[in-house]
């Protein structure tokens, strides 16, 4: 019983920091944009170009 006792108390301390956790999400600003998400979705990504390597420029084989 003892063990049960102990699970809850341990149980509501989680669900207390990740309340805490959420609100403190929620102050910093975390989710002020509502609009972008949405259209996103819209929007194809650009494509990158291939980036060269320079790792045989910067070394020499003496």
């Amino acid at each position: 019983m003892e063990v049960m006792y102990l699970l809850i108390g341990f149980s509501l301390l989680v669900a207390l920091i990740f309340l805490g956790l959420f609100f403190w999400a929620v102050r910093s600003g975390q989710f002020d944009d509502q609009y972008t998400p949405s259209m996103r979705v819209l929007f194809d990504d650009k494509k990158s170009s291939p980036k060269k390597s320079n790792n045989n420029q910067n070394h020499r084989d003496e």
